[in-house]
């Protein structure tokens, strides 16, 4: 009889684009993991097969995980995601996520900038300040100071026209809701978008920045203090400690410097298409499939997904 997963410490998932044979990707996880490591292996088991993507697992005793991952992760570079975990606790009972450019895909007020003739301007901030190149709460105070006299109506044209969730986003949110997580937003852009996007996407709560106005345009100004990298960690610490939960409880995901400090401290770490400096923090990274991964990290299967579009 098949040994079970939790039998092992460690579990490796990898999460292809369909057009990787089931077989294929199979065999390359157990060359690959053969090769990284010595203990004991259980068989590879399939997650998905059918769908968008291919996604199998094989649990291990692994002596080095770290080692294990970045030898999958060049086994797999440009073809699939792959994540290394405990088998402990695997399915997080909270989920809390930035939305920039990783629940949805723009950047809010890159979008915001484009209507004040600004965007290429201020998307170059951004990126500096997503890098970690530059202080966040800094950064935002002098981008959105550039859209002084906005009006007001641009947000819902901003919203209406420019914004679009990210494969993958609805599924993730509804199928950890489905088996009992709390689902929360946090970002360091505006409470009039993570409101209506966490609407959309499914998430139970919300938090952001505001954006001040004089009730007919912006006034430049956002309201203090600022969410930044802190503050994102925080609200990791604080919905735990209402959910009765500890941050090892929580899968948070993110793509930017002030993400750091959540992924960080979650007991599961995910970098988006990220920067960098993000992807070398995370416990793993989604940068060939999309949001669907963070589940197959967790050893859901087809059939256990809540599929939503």
């Amino acid at each position: 009889m098949d040994r079970k997963t939790t039998d092992f410490s460690h579990v490796a998932v990898v999460v292809a684009r369909a057009d990787k044979s089931l077989q294929q990707i199979g065999d390359r996880l157990e060359k690959a993991l053969a090769a990284a490591d010595q203990g004991e292996k259980a068989p590879v088991r399939m997650l998905s097969g059918e769908r968008e993507f291919t996604a199998v697992e094989q649990a291990g005793n692994f002596a080095d995980a770290q080692k294990v991952r970045e030898v999958l992760e060049a086994a797999f570079k440009g073809d699939a995601d792959v994540c290394v975990s405990s088998t402990n606790d695997r399915r997080k009972n909270l989920l809390i996520c930035d939305m920039d450019s990783t629940i949805i895909q723009q950047e809010c007020l890159d979008e915001l900038a484009d209507f004040a003739g600004l965007k290429a301007e201020i998307s170059a901030i951004t990126e500096r300040a997503m890098r970690g190149e530059l202080e966040f709460e800094s950064a935002l105070r002098e981008r959105v100071g550039k859209l002084a006299g906005l009006d007001l109506s641009r947000l819902d044209q901003c919203y209406r026209e420019r914004i679009t969730l990210m494969p993958g986003a609805k599924t993730l949110v509804a199928t950890m809701k489905a088996k009992g997580a709390h689902a929360m937003l946090v970002s360091g852009g505006f409470t009039y978008f993570t409101s209506r996007i966490g609407e959309a996407a499914g998430f139970d709560t919300h938090r952001g920045n505001t954006l001040l106005d004089d009730g007919n345009t912006l006034t430049g100004k956002v309201a203090e203090p600022i969410l930044g990298r802190e503050a994102k960690l925080a609200a990791l610490n604080e919905q735990a400690a209402a959910l009765d939960l500890s941050a090892s409880d929580a899968l948070a995901m993110g793509d930017g410097a002030n993400d750091l400090a959540m992924i960080e401290a979650a007991g599961l770490g995910i970098a988006y298409r990220a920067k960098p400096v993000v992807a070398a923090a995370s416990d793993c990274a989604i940068a060939v499939t999309d949001l669907t991964a963070a589940l197959y990290f967790q050893g859901y299967t087809d059939s256990e997904i809540v599929w939503k579009h």
